[in-house]
């Protein structure tokens, strides 16, 4: 189909400013990722943490993290909230976190864990619903999700670059002050999130529950599969690599590399979705997370490692767009907010909670088996979504 050329007058009023405040808030939030990621389990396993606790506080974080960032995000739909509670989380969490500089010791950061996660938890959902709706609202194709959300991969590799040198230079204590410098910045951005970005009309319950279909649920499942398969990853990659000999030079830019080939799927994520069905972008993704986490358990040699960060393009940037699309997809303006708060809290949220906790309690026992077991659990998520998804209807998007 051809397009029609748009001069000025045919630009909604605000498009480049609303794409330019959402651009900052994933480029600060996911520089924020770029120093927690990487670094916060490896700072917690140098004060002296076991694999339990360590596996303990990531679940802790990701379990309250799911419970509150649903209840914020139907608050949010059912009053017509969305720009206040995403304000205030923000600035909570930032305070929350302030008390990982108090204390050293397992208890005391579990609290301030519990703490930390329900304010934070609405956070990146919400964000993603602001982008959709920004979309949505200046008319463009919601494809171009990616080129927005490219920015706060630009961060996070340029973070775990530098965070790797300073950490070699100076001390892994750095972290906790720094992703709290990091919160600051990000909780004072989101005063300029646009009030235009945050639905006047409430939801109704019908609206929440109409989301809730078998072929919605199936889709959960699968996310959750993923991301629970992601588990050795996220929570014990760094570790891994650091057993292997390696410093937090060579980690620093194995998390880079994989970011990077993250970007390059979502700045061409309009291109790709108009040539691939979502559900089998999603299918794609999990067959090759099942070949990425393999590979991680066989290889050692810094040339394969990060090759295997090469496929971090479909296991995180292919399959993230697709979710994303997908929900916005099966969604309303009324219920964006709580589509995209259950897509991730079944997904980083919950997903991520059993694969750490899981993780927590095995790694020190089975080490880099887990990746193995990690490869098996994408397996049935790449199942899953092979039985019980078909392509919608072609669309013009």
């Amino acid at each position: 189909m051809g397009s029609t050329p748009r001069n000025i007058s045919t630009i909604p009023p605000g498009t480049d400013r609303r794409s330019a405040i959402l651009s900052v808030h994933y480029f600060l939030y996911f520089g924020m990722m770029g120093i927690f990621l990487p670094y916060f389990n490896l700072l917690c396993h140098n004060l002296g943490l076991t694999g339990f606790q360590i596996g303990a506080i990531n679940s802790t974080r990701t379990v309250v993290m799911v419970l509150f960032s649903i209840l914020w995000g139907a608050v949010a739909d059912r009053l017509a909230l969305r720009r206040p509670i995403f304000i205030a989380s923000a600035c909570l969490s930032a305070v929350a976190w302030g008390g990982y500089l108090l204390t050293e010791d397992f208890l005391p950061m579990l609290a301030v864990t519990v703490v930390y996660a329900l304010f934070f938890g609405p956070v990146i959902p919400f964000l993603e619903a602001f982008t959709m709706e920004a979309l949505s609202m200046d008319g463009a194709n919601r494809n171009g999700y990616g080129r927005i959300r490219a920015w706060g991969s630009f961060s996070f590799i340029g973070v775990v670059l530098i965070m790797g040198k300073l950490m070699e230079a100076t001390s892994i204590r750095l972290v906790a002050p720094l992703i709290l410098l990091a919160s600051i910045m990000l909780a004072l951005c989101t005063l300029a999130v646009p009030k235009d970005l945050s639905p006047k009309k409430r939801s109704g319950a019908s609206e929440i529950r109409s989301l809730f279909s078998g072929r919605v649920l199936c889709f959960l499942v699968a996310n959750f599969l993923m991301l629970a398969g992601h588990g050795t990853y996220y929570g014990f990659f760094s570790i891994h690599l650091e057993a292997l000999g390696y410093g937090p030079g060579f980690i620093g830019l194995a998390w880079a590399l994989a970011t990077l080939s993250e970007v390059a799927v979502m700045m061409g994520s309009a291109r790709i979705f108009r040539h691939l069905a979502i559900e089998r972008a999603l299918f794609l993704a999990f067959l090759v997370a099942v070949v990425r986490w393999v590979m991680l358990f066989f290889v050692t040699s810094p040339v394969a490692i990060l090759l295997t960060q090469l496929l971090h393009a479909a296991t995180y940037g292919l399959f993230h767009v697709a979710c994303i699309l997908y929900m916005d997809q099966l969604s309303s303006p009324q219920n964006r907010t709580v589509a995209q708060v259950a897509n991730n809290a079944v997904s980083y949220g919950l997903g991520l909670m059993v694969g750490f906790l899981v993780n927590g309690w095995l790694y020190d026992r089975y080490g880099a088996h887990l990746f193995l077991m990690s490869a098996g659990i994408s397996l049935g998520g790449a199942a899953l979504i092979y039985l019980t998804t078909a392509p919608h209807p072609t669309r013009r998007r």
